[in-house]
């Protein structure tokens, strides 16, 4: 199999914006506890084009916005997310941890945990185009229903697959595993499915990630080979847009190079420093997601874009020895 990314038809590629589009990671997560209706209203208030936010499945099957599959780093609950009723998630305290006060017209502490089809209501309500970003967060003890009640739960809210849009919110999907991107492709096609990436560590994975028997190097194995597999969905054009980290931009920045040339949009996390910032709109990445919306919008917006680094030609060369590690 070929290592050069397969092309899109000129017709079909995404046009490239004047700036990035900013997405708020987990709405404005460095002004209030992140994937919280505080965080989420605030990124429409500075005037993030877009959000992404992570969902879980309750043990009675809701799609709740949180991170984590489990409760002890972003609440005062413990326990995996898919062990509690959507009831008991209510009632734990989702935003003190940040310490950010709550301002009143972003609702009080009991409303902070939102469902997904909750987070659709807010964004349609902005009455503006709002690109909304949903990981699929995997492994999940339920398997692709995850991604059988997503699907539910926007076509319940008027979801159109053929455009991906509620209203004038515009749904995308992103997974770091592959199979999750695959499963939805038949119903939501390729151009809104985020294939992310990042760097698998040289070092010992950290024990938190073992996973039950499995060794730190298992684990790490299985990452690398989860890491291979997204890189060549990306490459045949399995998913319309790429989601690398910006250290994963960095390290291998021949194949982002590549992949925008043949076509692929790509949506870079996380961008809060200006350097990286600077990078990415260099590069003529479309969207920047950020956990700072307003300080990524105001850089961009100090002087006029950069001419975009040429993402084709010379610059793919060696791209086939380059993807090989």
């Amino acid at each position: 199999m070929s290592d050069t990314p397969t092309p899109v038809s000129p017709e079909h590629r995404p046009p490239v914006d004047d700036r990035p589009l900013v997405i708020a990671h987990r709405g404005s997560s460095g002004a209030y506890a992140e994937n919280t209706r505080a965080a989420f209203l605030h990124a429409l208030a500075e005037g993030a084009d877009g959000v992404e936010v992570d969902v879980h499945l309750t043990r009675d099957r809701h799609l709740v916005c949180l991170h984590d599959a489990t409760l002890e780093r972003t609440t005062n609950g413990s326990g995996a997310v898919s062990d509690h009723t959507l009831a008991q998630l209510r009632r734990l305290d989702v935003h003190s941890w940040k310490g950010a006060r709550l301002p009143g017209d972003y609702g009080p502490p009991s409303a902070q945990l939102l469902t997904l089809p909750e987070l659709v209501d807010l964004l349609v309500a902005a009455g503006r185009p709002v690109r909304l970003a949903v990981e699929l967060k995997h492994p999940s003890p339920f398997g692709h229903e995850l991604e059988e009640r997503a699907l539910a739960a926007l076509f319940a809210a008027g979801w159109d697959p053929e455009t991906s849009r509620v209203g004038a919110v515009e749904v995308s999907f992103m997974s770091f595993y592959p199979g999750s991107l695959q499963y939805l492709a038949p119903i939501a096609g390729t151009d809104h499915l985020c294939q992310l990436l990042t760097v698998v560590p040289r070092e010992p994975v950290p024990s938190r990630f073992s996973l039950g028997p499995l060794s730190r190097a298992a684990v790490r194995a299985t990452l690398r080979q989860a890491v291979a597999d997204a890189e060549r969905l990306v490459r045949e054009g399995r998913t319309g847009m790429a989601g690398p980290g910006v250290a994963y931009v960095r390290r291998h920045l021949a194949d982002v190079k590549a992949w925008h040339a043949a076509g692929r949009r790509l949506r870079v996390w996380t961008a809060d420093r200006p350097a990286d910032v600077e990078l990415l709109r260099g590069l003529g990445v479309q969207e920047i997601t950020t956990n700072l919306p307003a300080r990524v919008l105001a850089q961009l917006a100090a002087r006029p874009a950069p001419v975009a680094e040429a993402l084709s030609g010379p610059h793919v060369a060696g791209y086939a020895t380059a993807g090989r590690r």
